[in-house]
């Protein structure tokens, strides 16, 4: 197991950061760690990569506790915290030589010009940090994550701050190095998340409230079913809202409605007989899933 949490507990006065909280990732899992501000993700983070000591509970990365050597854990974990640090008064090539001698890296040269490869910073390579663009500043700070060819890669909002296209840009970078690295994430671009990750971790107020794949809390974790129908002909909206298992009924721009439901299948037979004993078309009946927002919002007010 890459990454492996049990009963973690974390303490700042009399608040509590994290509370009791589990969960496991397997080697070459891609796994959103979602949350809203102050649920305890940073503090997470900050304990599987060494910079915090837990008050209760245990953490280990690639089978070795965190608390026991957290140098040997260090070696294991590539990490790009929020406040991506970086010297802006040093080169690009500079700064990650720099990072690659402190993580004791055999062929500095090497490694460095293939990071430099992989996240795509050639064409600024031979500037000072200060002089590039937020984008190109996230690459170096995934550059210096990857320059010591972790296994494990732990990321704190990797794209905060970012444009769409950059956004676009490493987002792909991330689903590539996930075909060779185990990766937790977190990010409050939850369209992106959704994009990247099978598997979904939700921690709120310091305690997880979800840990599932994406499909499957979208199915069964937030709010009602909903089915949209499309009649040929104009719908009374009262009809439909007559439905006993229908929650709400609204039509919309292209004259199809968005029933919430507490029965999709029920709903689904009672429109068939309905559209039976009126001589009603029905044009398109389908089921939606919530989106990811709605999931966390659900689980997170």
């Amino acid at each position: 197991m890459s990454i492996s949490v049990h009963q973690l507990s974390k303490n700042y006065g009399t608040q509590k950061a994290i509370d009791a909280i589990s969960f496991t990732v397997p080697q070459g899992e891609i796994v959103g760690f979602l949350g809203p501000n102050g649920a305890g993700k940073s503090t997470t983070f900050k304990i599987l990569t060494g910079y915090l000591n837990a008050d209760q509970g245990e953490a280990s990365v690639c089978g070795i506790p965190v608390h026991e050597n957290n140098i040997a854990t260090k070696k294991k974990i590539g990490y790009l915290p929020e406040a991506n640090p970086l010297y802006h008064d040093m080169y690009v090539r500079e700064f990650l030589s720099f990072t690659a001698h402190v993580h004791g890296v055999a062929d500095t040269a090497a490694q460095v010009e293939k990071v430099i490869d992989t996240v795509q910073l050639g064409r600024e390579a031979h500037k000072k940090i200060g002089q590039l663009s937020k984008g190109y500043k996230q690459r170096v700070g995934l550059a210096a994550a990857l320059v010591h060819n972790p296994e494990v890669l732990i990321l704190d909002e990797p794209t905060s701050g970012l444009d769409p296209n950059q956004i676009v840009e490493i987002r792909e970078l991330i689903k590539q190095l996930g075909q060779h690295k185990t990766i937790l994430f977190s990010s409050h671009i939850l369209q992106e998340v959704a994009a990247i990750c099978e598997r979904v971790i939700i921690i709120s107020k310091g305690k997880i409230v979800a840990d599932d794949t994406v499909q499957n809390l979208q199915k069964n974790k937030a709010g009602k079913p909903v089915l949209t129908v499309h009649f040929k002909e104009n719908i009374p909206e009262h009809i439909l809202s007559n439905i006993p298992q229908v929650s709400s009924a609204m039509v919309q721009e292209n004259g199809s409605w968005k029933l919430a439901v507490t029965d999709a299948e029920a709903v689904r037979k009672q429109l068939m007989e309905l559209s039976l004993q009126n001589n009603w078309n029905i044009v398109s009946l389908q089921s939606e899933n919530n989106s990811l927002e709605e999931v966390f919002r659900n689980l997170t007010q």
